[in-house]
């Protein structure tokens, strides 16, 4: 199971705990890409510190693809971009 879907999961079970709290901001610090506080990790115990690790591994991860699935998309655009080009100096 993919760290993601493990943390919600503790999320959604309890979210008033201060690990679910930890996790919460964890997430909410990734996407709006803010400073998360390293001092609140480490009041995690050490398997839930290791799945924010986890988080933090997939997040980057899942970054570098959807980066190379942006610049995919803009490479097939540009190609689109110039077939019409090439049809009209081939006439």
């Amino acid at each position: 199971m993919r760290a993601i879907k493990k943390v919600r999961q503790v999320i959604a079970h309890d979210p008033l705990t201060p690990t679910a709290q930890i996790f919460a901001q964890l997430i909410s610090s990734l996407v709006d890409e803010v400073d998360v506080s390293l001092k609140d990790l480490y009041k995690l115990d050490t398997s839930d510190f290791q799945l924010a690790m986890d988080i933090l591994q997939e997040w980057r991860l899942d970054r570098y693809y959807m980066g190379k699935a942006k610049t995919f998309d803009v490479a097939m655009q540009a190609l689109e971009m110039n077939k019409p080009q090439a049809k009209k100096s081939e006439a």
